[in-house]
Order: structure tokens, then sequence, then C-alpha cells
């Protein structure tokens, strides 16, 4: 694995990928949402350190 594909892969394992309240997926870095509550879902700093999924992929693919 060439040193780009390990740093890829670290950065990925201190990611998680979270279902906010609004049913939308958002990927984030795991230290930016340790104190995330499904019930409340995430608030709109978290949101601001998240990538919503949808945006990478789409509505449907």
């Amino acid at each position: 694995m060439s040193m780009r594909g390990q740093i890829i892969s670290g950065e990925y394992q201190k990611m998680e990928f979270v279902q906010d309240k609004d049913g939308k997926e958002y990927a984030c870095y795991h230290k930016d949402v340790e104190n995330f509550d499904e019930k409340k879902g995430l608030s709109l700093k978290q949101k601001e350190h998240c990538l919503d999924t949808s945006q990478v992929v789409g509505d449907t693919w």
C-alpha cells in the first residue's frame, strides 16, 4: 500500500457515520460527535464539522 493509501485509511478509521433525526447520514470525525444524542440529533455546530453524505453521492444512487 502506498503512503497515500495509508493516510486515507488512517483518516477513514477516525470517522463515524451518523444518522441524524432528520434521516440524513453524516460523515463526521469521532472527536466532533463524541456527545451525539440520537434523540436530539446533531447540533448546528456538529453539522458544521460533518459532511452530509447525500451531497457527495446524491439522493439516489
